[in-house]
């Protein structure tokens, strides 16, 4: 792990750094110095580590949680070079839909492909970012939506750290068998006008979840309209499971 940057704003410290050939961003307290939770984010398709809704929140997570937040660029995103066999599976699946194809089974096998690239990465991240003295070994959450719920649920299932997640906007076509292996706390966002992930398939991924103790929300609006007040119920979720 190579630290390229170090800034602090209001009480973040913000640590950019690569891994290999991942680029990351870690946030933590300006003053931590011992083992804290971890939040480990995944961002939505077309944004990166730093966007907007990425760093609003991990910042919350820090100044408000005491916790650590680590986010790390999807392949073919943000710092990342471009993927010429993504770059050609976009292009075909544009023309599919053109043709009057569905959009979602597309995107589920899409995210299908990419989390075989991702899970081992962000398991190799959480192993870098824990044996820093200012995160340490604490329990792990992770908080994804959109293209960060169809790489979070294959990673959630395979990760044995993880202690509760926060998923949603997403469909049960590409993580049937992954969500049937979760077992951990989960909070599931669905947005009821969802333009992009059929209504159906995101409560059937919610219904597809194993976890004893899973909370569904839903809220009006299309795909992009995620209510500002959910971050609070997220706070609350991950100092109740991981604080």
């Amino acid at each position: 792990m190579h630290f390229i940057s170090e800034t602090s704003s209001d009480g973040v410290r913000e640590q950019l750094f690569t891994l290999g050939d991942i680029p990351g961003v870690l946030w933590t307290p300006e003053d931590a110095v011992a083992t804290r939770p971890l939040v480990l984010m995944g961002h939505g398709g077309g944004q990166h580590k730093k966007a907007p809704d990425i760093l609003a929140r991990a910042h919350r997570f820090v100044t408000d949680g005491g916790f650590a937040v680590v986010a790390v660029d999807i392949p073919a995103h943000g710092d990342r070079p471009k993927v010429e066999e993504y770059d050609r599976i976009v292009a075909e699946y544009q023309a599919r839909v053109a043709a009057g194809e569905e959009l979602a089974p597309l995107i589920a096998g899409f995210q299908a492909l990419v989390a075989r690239q991702t899970v081992p990465e962000w398991r190799a991240v959480l192993d870098a970012v824990q044996q820093l003295g200012h995160v340490g070994a604490g329990p792990v959450g992770y908080w994804g939506v959109s293209l960060g719920c169809g790489l979070g649920v294959p990673f959630v299932a395979a990760e044995t750290r993880v202690r509760a997640a926060v998923l949603g906007l997403g469909g049960v076509l590409a993580s049937a068998e992954a969500a049937a292996r979760i077992t951990v706390p989960v909070e599931f966002l669905v947005q009821w006008d969802d333009e992009r992930v059929p209504r159906a398939q995101s409560l059937a991924l919610f219904d597809a979840l194993a976890s004893a103790e899973k909370t569904l929300h839903a809220n009006p609006g299309k795909h992009g309209e995620l209510p500002a007040f959910e971050l609070e119920s997220t706070l609350r979720f991950f100092a109740r499971h991981l604080g």
